[in-house]
């Protein structure tokens, strides 16, 4: 009875044993092929890139390259390493004792470079090199940095350094000059495509090719990450492998139904969207997949439609190419962007969210709504072009009159309008007109200190009327000179107290010139005025000849003191006749 062999993963069984393996990557494999030719080998090397690519695996086929004697013995360093010679067996084993492999990742300490810098002075045991590969390097504490630095700028001739590495930046410069680099690029769906094809072949399976597409537009460029889908894939069909089972193992949407999905939200159909988004749902398809495929959607229709090459990308279908390139051709680019933000924003919803499905609901609801409204400039147009709004009855006319609604209210009053009819006609000349009404509420910009003061904001106040001198109004635009005693953030603060107060988006704008005087400096002047006209008064005069240390407490105007009159006043009562007061 025969052992039957252990199954091997895909990913291992196809791991490349030599350059012309290695896919995706020639820039790469002729740079190493020149320098071996050359007998100028790199004595440490750091590769980079996604995770998948083939960092470490062309680490070792470059420490088989130095290594290997070939089948005779007698070869010296190549990049078509043999394979079958003592040291490439020993390497592609993980056994070789002057090859070693150390994971920065659970050995960041000084520590454990040290026993690397230890043993860099003796001799390599059997083979032409010692070679230390160090994967996720960037793992390294900054000690071990530190320590290591000296060893790479002038190492023994007979040691190399191999780092691997997914984040580049994280690795110090001093480290990134003293080694030769290599940027592992994503691999090419139309690479993709074909290699995972030759590995189905090789194992006697029958995939789709739209199967295949969709197990290269989840892998991202990682080869790695493909070939496990691959292997999955290949279990989950047992026989012929479909499109609909990948989609299924991987939680995907139906692209075409994502793309019914996207042309409602696009329409304002909230109803036929949510019932789409339920539909996907018991159908198995993961809430938060849908919208990723959304904003997916999102950004390839924003792409093709600046660069229309792009939609010719191996891994869409025909039918989403053309619906695709005829989206690209109609939405206008605000209205992606619009989407494209929220759609993030929904994401990080739905990934905090206790109930997925709810938060996507409401997610679509809200993309639903805003998905025809005007932009902003298209909104400024309409404002500068409206139409003033017809003149209101006063409050004391006759059926019918009504009083002008506030800035806030106008505002509100047209956004529900806006949200219960999204696509009903003239919605942004009502907007335009109730913002207007509520601008022409400030003429003056004495009126916007009065809805200061009325709101009860003391430091604003104080704010404004001390270090602010105002160069130019119009209502919903203010341009100041700030005096050095103004706070830095006075504007900013002021446009978003008045947009608060308002409803109504104020432009306050910092100038540096043309700025009058202060409100309180303009008080002060009248005060002082109003006090040299008492001293020059006779009877001022007589008081301070006779009290030479008198000063003036306070000015009341005779208009002041008659006002102040009237409200201590009390009410008038009318006398009323008692039948029995006379008896």
């Amino acid at each position: 009875m025969t052992d039957t062999p252990a199954y091997r993963v895909l990913a291992r069984k196809y791991r490349p044993e030599t350059f012309v393996d290695l896919v995706g990557q020639d820039a790469m494999v002729r740079t190493l092929r020149n320098a071996f030719e050359a007998d100028r080998i790199a004595q440490a090397f750091v590769m980079t890139g996604i995770r998948g690519t083939g960092k470490t695996t062309t680490a070792r086929i470059i420490a088989k390259g130095m290594n290997c004697i070939g089948p005779d013995g007698t070869s010296g360093p190549t990049t078509d390493p043999c394979g079958v010679c003592e040291h490439c067996t020993a390497i592609m084993e993980g056994r070789h004792v002057d090859v070693m492999e150390m994971d920065a990742a659970s050995n960041t300490g000084v520590a454990n470079i040290r026993e690397i810098i230890d043993s860099v002075h003796y001799r390599a045991a059997s083979a032409r090199y010692k070679v230390y590969i160090i994967d996720e390097v960037h793992m390294l504490s900054t000690g071990a940095f530190n320590a290591l630095l000296k060893t790479l700028e002038e190492p023994p001739e007979h040691v190399k350094f191999i780092f691997a590495t997914t984040e580049i930046r994280k690795v110090p410069v001093t480290v990134l000059s003293r080694c030769q680099r290599f940027d592992l690029r994503r691999i090419e769906p139309e690479v993709m495509i074909a290699l995972m094809r030759k590995i189905a072949t090789a194992e006697g399976a029958e995939i789709a090719d739209d199967a295949l597409a969709l197990i290269t537009r989840s892998a991202e460029g990682s080869v790695r990450d493909a070939t496990s889908l691959l292997d999955q894939a290949i279990s989950h069909g047992a026989g012929e492998t479909t499109a609909e089972q990948v989609r299924a193992m991987l939680g995907l949407a139906d692209r075409g139904r994502v793309l019914d999905l996207f042309d409602m939200i696009l329409r304002g159909d909230a109803a036929g969207a949510l019932t789409e988004l339920s539909g996907q749902y018991a159908d198995g398809a993961d809430p938060m997949a849908v919208l990723r495929d959304l904003a997916e959607i999102t950004h390839w229709v924003s792409v093709v439609k600046i660069t229309p090459e792009a939609a010719e990308d191996p891994t869409i279908s025909p039918e989403e190419r053309s619906r695709g390139m005829e989206m690209a051709e109609t939405l206008p680019m605000r209205v992606l962007t619009r989407l494209w933000q929220m759609l993030l924003k929904a994401l990080d919803e739905v990934a905090s969210a206790p109930n997925a499905m709810m938060a996507a609901e409401m997610a679509i609801i809200r993309l639903t709504h805003v998905a025809d409204l005007p932009s902003p400039e298209e909104l400024v147009r309409k404002l500068n072009n409206a139409t003033p709004p017809p003149a209101l009855a006063p409050s004391g006319g006759g059926v019918g009159a009504s009083a002008p609604a506030t800035g806030a209210q106008a505002v509100s009053q047209a956004q529900s309008r806006m949200a219960a009819n999204p696509n009903a006609a003239g919605q942004s000349t009502a907007l335009a007109q109730d913002l207007d009404a509520a601008l022409a509420r400030f003429p003056s910009f004495d009126h916007v200190v009065e809805l200061i003061r009325a709101n009860r904001d003391v430091k604003l106040l104080v704010e404004v009327e001390t270090t602010l001198r105002l160069a130019a109004y119009q209502p919903g635009r203010i341009e100041i000179v700030p005096t050095d005693r103004a706070p830095r953030d006075l504007a900013q603060r002021l446009g978003a107290k008045l947009q608060l107060w308002t409803g109504n988006r104020w432009a306050v704008t910092i100038v540096n010139e043309g700025g009058g005087e202060t409100i309180a400096e303009v008080k002060d002047a009248k005060q002082n005025a109003l006090v040299a006209e008492v001293k020059a008064h006779p009877l001022w005069q007589a008081v301070i000849s006779s009290f030479p240390k008198a000063s003036i407490g306070g000015i009341r105007t005779p208009e002041q003191i008659a006002a102040e009159a009237v409200s201590a006043a009390l009410p008038e009562v009318e006398d009323e006749w008692d039948p029995f007061e006379d008896g």
